[in-house]
C-alpha cells in the first residue's frame, strides 16, 4: 500500500479521501521541512502533499526513488522542480480553481478599505485620533477596477466588482472572452492611467518579473490604488514605496512579498511596514477553510485517481490521460523516453512475458512518453521489473 506524507497543515479533507480510498498509510506534519529531516520524513514515500513552503529541487527529487506522485495543495508549483521530476516519471497536481473566489473577495474588500482610507483610519483611531472626515475616501460604486491577468482569479474578481457598480477593464497577454460588461485593453500603459484600482492576477517567472516596475507604477493614474496577490516577484517594492511616499499612489495591499518569510516567528523585511496607507498580509489570499477544504479535496482525488488508475488529467508536468474504465485484468503504467520505437519495444515486451494487450492510450511531452496499457494476463513483481528494466523505460508500475 502507498505510503503518503503530507506537509504543511494540509487540510483534513484530503487525508479523508485517502482513507475512504483504503490508502491507510497517510503521515502528516503541521509543517515544512528542508534539508536532511525534510529527507528523512520522505525516506519510503510514494506520495507526497506540499503547499508553498516546502522545496522539492532536483537534489531532493534525486533521492527520492519511490516517488510516484506530488500534490502541491495550492495553485502555484514553483516549489517543485517540474522538469526533473518529469523525467523521474512523477506526476505534478495542483489546484488551480479551488480558492478563487476566496482571493478574489479580499482582493473586493481591499479595494473597498483603501478607498475609504479605512486602514489609515483605524490606525489613528487606535493612535488616540479622531480624525472624522470624508476627504480623499471613495465609494466603490463608478471607480475602474483595472485587471491585469484575467484568468480563473482575474475572472472572479471582475464579476465580483461589477456587482458593486464598478467599471471593469482587464489586460491579458492571451485574447480572452470578457464576462460581464469587461472591457479588454492592448495597452498596458493606457490601461494604466485609466484605472482607480489596479490589480494583479498573472502567474510568476522570468516574463512576469517587476512588471509593475518604475515605469509602469508613473503610468498609472495619480491617486490610484495598486494591489497584489498573485506573486511577489511582480512588483517592484522598492518603487511602490517611492509612489506612496510621494503621494502619487494613494494606497497598496500586497499578500505577496519577493522574500518572505520561512516561519510565523520571522519579521517581513520590506520597507511597506508602518506605512498606514498599505494592508500587509502573509500570503492568504487563498487561505479560509472554506478554499482549503476544496484545496484538500481536489488534489487529493486527483492523486487518488492516479494511484488507482494511473489518470494524469490535471497534471502540470505531465502527458495528460483522462480516467477511463480498466479493460482488461490487469493495468500497466508505462513511462518512456520519447523516441521512436518505444511503443513498438514495450509492446514486444508485453508479448515476451504472456501479456495480451485489450487497451492502450499514449500521450507524449517533451522527452517523456506515457502509456496507460490494460492486459490479459497475470502481471507479476517479475514482469514489471522486466519492463523497468528495459532500457527505454523511465518508470514502470501496476495499478
Amino acid at each position: 500500500m502507498s505510503r503518503i506524507v503530507l506537509f504543511e497543515n494540509i487540510h483534513a479533507s484530503a487525508k479523508e479521501v485517502f482513507t475512504a480510498a483504503g490508502f491507510d498509510d497517510v503521515v502528516t506534519h503541521t509543517g515544512a521541512l528542508s534539508g536532511p529531516a525534510l529527507l528523512e520524513a520522505l525516506q519510503g514515500a510514494e506520495v507526497v502533499g506540499i503547499r508553498s513552503r516546502t522545496q522539492l529541487d532536483q537534489d531532493v527529487l534525486s533521492r527520492l526513488s519511490e516517488l510516484r506522485a506530488i500534490g502541491c495543495f495550492c495553485i502555484g508549483t514553483n516549489q517543485v522542480d517540474l522538469e526533473t521530476a518529469a523525467l523521474q516519471g512523477v506526476p505534478v497536481f495542483n489546484a488551480p480553481f479551488s480558492n478563487t473566489r476566496s482571493v478574489a473577495e479580499m482582493v473586493l474588500g481591499e479595494a473597498i478599505l483603501l478607498l475609504r482610507r479605512i486602514p489609515e483610519k483605524n490606525a489613528r483611531v487606535h493612535e488616540g485620533f479622531w480624525d472624522k472626515t470624508a476627504e480623499g475616501a471613495y465609494e466603490a460604486r463608478g471607480k475602474t477596477l483595472g485587471i491585469i491577468g484575467y484568468g480563473n482569479i482575474g475572472t472572479q474578481v471582475g464579476i465580483l466588482a461589477e456587482a458593486l457598480g464598478m467599471r471593469v477593464l482587464y489586460h491579458d497577454i492571451d485574447t480572452k472572452l470578457p464576462l460581464g460588461n469587461a472591457h479588454a485593453t492592448t495597452s498596458l500603459k493606457k490601461f494604466l492611467g485609466q484605472a482607480d484600482v489596479v490589480t494583479l492576477h498573472v502567474p510568476g517567472g522570468r516574463e512576469t518579473a517587476n512588471l509593475i516596475d518604475a515605469e509602469a507604477i508613473a503610468a498609472m493614474r495619480p491617486g490610484s490604488i495598486l494591489i497584489n496577490a498573485s506573486r511577489g516577484t511582480v512588483v517592484d517594492i522598492t518603487a511602490l514605496h517611492r509612489a506612496l511616499k510621494s503621494g502619487h499612489l494613494s494606497g497598496a495591499a500586497i499578500d505577496v512579498f519577493p522574500t518572505e518569510p520561512k516561519s510565523r516567528d520571522e519579521a517581513l523585511d520590506s520597507p511597506l511596514r508602518g506605512m498606514h496607507n498599505v494592508i500587509l498580509t502573509p500570503h492568504i489570499g487563498g487561505s479560509t477553510q472554506e478554499s482549503q477544504e476544496n484545496i484538500g479535496r481536489e488534489v487529493a482525488e486527483k492523486l487518488k485517481l492516479y494511484l488507482n488508475s494511473g489518470t494524469t488529467k490535471g497534471a502540470v508536468n505531465f502527458p495528460e490521460i483522462s480516467y477511463h474504465e480498466q479493460a482488461g485484468t490487469a493495468r500497466v503504467i508505462h513511462v518512456h523516453q520519447n523516441v521512436p520505437g518505444a511503443m513498438g519495444a514495450l509492446s514486444n515486451l508485453m508479448g515476451e512475458f504472456g501479456l495480451n494487450i485489450v487497451s492502450q492510450q499514449l500521450q507524449t511531452r517533451g522527452k517523456i512518453g506515457y502509456a496507460i496499457t490494460d492486459v490479459d494476463g497475470e502481471v507479476t513483481e517479475e514482469v514489471i521489473e522486466g519492463l523497468r528494466h528495459h532500457p527505454i523505460t523511465i518508470r514502470c508500475d501496476r495499478v
